[in-house]
C-alpha cells in the first residue's frame, strides 16, 4: 500500500527569495492601508459624534439603510428563482442572458444612471407611459431603490447561480424519485443547500446598495431626507461640511469591514 504525501506546507521563511514576492505585496498593502489609515484618522477630532450624529448625517444614514434593505430584499425575491433558472435549465441565448445580467456590474456608475433616465425619467422611453398612471420616478426615494438595484442586484443573482451549480445533483434526482415536485425540490432542498451562498449574495448585494453613488445621484438627485444617501451626503461634505462627510465615511466603512467579515465567514467550508 502507497502512502499518502503531504504537500510541503511554505512559510514566509522558506527559501532565500521570499523578498520577491513579499516587496510587491507590501507595497500594494500599504498602498490600500495608508488612505483608510489616514481617513479615520482625520475623522476621530473632537466633534466626530456631533458630525454623526448630525441631522443631515441621521437622515443620509437612515435613507440609506432602509433603501439598500428594500433592494436587498427585492433582489432575493426576484432574483433566487431566476439565478435557479440559470444553473439547472438550458436553453438558447442562454449565454446572453447571463451576460446582460452580469453588465451593470461593470457598467460605470453614470452610464448606468443615464440609461435608467432615459428609460424610466419623465422625458424617457417608458416615462409618459408611467406619467399617464400617475408615477413619476425621478427624485424619489423609490428612483434611490430602482438605481441600487440596478446596480446590486447581479450580484446576488451570480452568487445565488453559482451556489445552486454547485450543489449536488444527486441529491435532487433523489427528491424527485421520492415524488417531491419542482417547488418541493426548490423550497426543500435547493434553498436550504445553497443559504450559505444566499446568503453571501445577500450580504454583497447590501453592500453595494448602500455605497451606491453614481446611478442614485443621476436618476434619483439629491434631496435632504428624500434621495440623499450616505455617498451622496458624503460627497457634498466637501463642499459644505467636511466633518460630517469624514464621519459618514468612517460609519460607512465599519459597516463594510463587518459585512465583509460575516461574507467571509459564511465563505469558509462548514466542518
Amino acid at each position: 500500500m502507497t502512502r499518502l504525501q503531504k504537500k510541503p506546507h511554505h512559510t514566509l521563511g522558506d527559501g532565500h527569495s521570499t523578498w520577491i514576492f513579499l516587496l510587491p505585496s507590501l507595497t500594494l498593502l500599504v498602498f490600500f492601508a495608508l488612505p483608510l489609515a489616514a481617513l479615520v484618522y482625520r475623522s476621530l477630532a473632537p466633534g466626530f459624534l456631533a458630525n454623526a450624529l448630525s441631522e443631515q448625517a441621521l437622515k443620509a444614514l437612515s435613507l440609506s439603510l432602509a433603501t439598500s434593505s428594500v433592494t436587498t430584499a427585492v433582489s432575493i425575491v426576484l432574483g433566487t428563482p431566476l439565478a435557479y433558472l440559470l444553473s439547472h435549465w438550458k436553453f438558447k441565448h442562454k449565454a446572453w442572458l447571463e451576460l446582460l445580467l452580469d453588465l451593470p456590474i461593470v457598467l460605470p456608475p453614470s452610464v448606468a444612471g443615464l440609461a435608467l433616465l432615459v428609460a424610466f425619467g419623465r422625458r424617457g422611453l417608458f416615462g409618459a407611459w408611467l406619467g399617464e398612471l400617475g408615477i413619476s420616478l425621478p427624485f424619489t426615494t423609490a428612483a434611490v431603490v430602482f438605481a441600487q438595484i440596478f446596480v446590486s442586484a447581479p450580484l446576488y443573482v451570480r452568487a445565488a447561480r453559482i451556489g445552486f451549480a454547485h450543489i449536488d445533483k444527486q441529491l435532487e434526482e433523489s427528491a424527485y424519485v421520492e415524488g417531491a415536485n419542482q417547488w418541493q425540490v426548490f423550497n426543500e432542498v435547493m434553498i436550504p443547500l445553497g443559504a450559505r451562498a444566499l446568503a453571501s449574495g445577500a450580504i454583497l448585494t447590501w453592500t453595494r446598495a448602500l455605497g451606491e453613488f453614481g446611478a442614485t445621484i443621476l436618476f434619483a438627485g439629491n434631496l435632504e431626507g428624500v434621495t440623499q444617501t450616505m455617498p451622496i451626503a458624503i460627497y457634498l461634505g466637501f463642499e459644505r461640511n467636511l466633518g460630517v462627510a469624514l464621519a459618514l465615511s468612517v460609519v460607512l466603512m465599519v459597516v463594510s469591514v463587518i459585512l465583509l467579515m460575516v461574507t467571509k465567514r459564511l465563505d469558509k467550508p462548514s466542518d
